[in-house]
């Protein structure tokens, strides 16, 4: 059976960093895409990242415009792992973090109805 275990979250202060986990089993994360989402409270579940194999390459990545250039999604097959480096945190990312694995494709998608597996979610807190 798939299944997906987020760690890494917790309260964060504005300007912080940190660093969510994505362990898989049931699948090898090399083979498919895999992507990170957010949802807040009281908002809808967004696209963060995403990070597969596109074109050939390995580790190619795409990211939500709100997070460019700040997060960086990275993936260790031999643990079967995938990360996000989170960097600059403000009070706008405190969210749910998810992840999720999208079997379709070897592009990025950014809609939820895209990925058919997900973690349980961690929640990240920043603080003012």
């Amino acid at each position: 059976q798939v299944q997906l275990v987020e760690f890494g979250g917790g309260l964060v202060q504005a300007g912080g960093s940190a660093r969510l986990s994505c362990v898989a089993s049931g699948l090898t994360v090399e083979t498919y895409g895999m992507g990170w989402f957010r949802q807040a409270l009281g908002k809808e579940r967004e696209f963060v990242a995403w990070i597969g194999v596109m074109s050939g390459f390995t580790d190619s990545a795409e990211y939500a415009d709100s997070v460019k250039g700040r997060f960086t999604i990275s993936r260790d097959d031999a643990s079967n792992t995938v990360y996000l480096q989170m960097n600059s945190l403000n009070t706008e990312d405190t969210a749910v973090y998810y992840c999720a694995v999208d079997p379709g494709t070897n592009w990025a998608r950014r809609g939820v109805s895209d990925y058919e597996y997900w973690g349980q979610g961690t929640q990240v807190t920043v603080s003012s």
